[in-house]
């Protein structure tokens, strides 16, 4: 937690000793990305902590169920008997010659 502070203090020296100048911008820029993926971090990490542990039994139950509402299409084979043949490749056509 005392990165976020030293971001900040940072952020505010760069902005306040070097006004309107590209360098500046930058470190503006990188500094406001930086204390934002802090903060991201942080809570991502607060976040996984809370959350409880799922049972395995329930995992199982939830990919079973899964699978089981998937629609399966049977592989289609196109040498079947019945099927027709594919057309034999013709002439080449005008607006494809080149």
């Amino acid at each position: 937690m005392p990165v976020l502070p030293v971001l900040l203090v940072l952020l505010l020296e760069v902005a306040v000793l070097d006004v309107g100048s590209l360098p500046a911008a930058v470190a503006v820029a990188f500094t406001a990305t930086a204390a934002a993926g802090a903060a991201l971090a942080v809570c991502a990490l607060i976040g996984s902590r809370r959350a409880t542990a799922v049972p395995r039994t329930r995992v199982r139950t939830a990919i079973r169920d899964r699978e089981h509402r998937t629609a399966f299409l049977p592989q289609r084979d196109p040498d079947a008997s019945g099927r027709p043949r594919p057309r034999a490749p013709g002439r080449a056509l005008l607006t494809a010659a080149a």
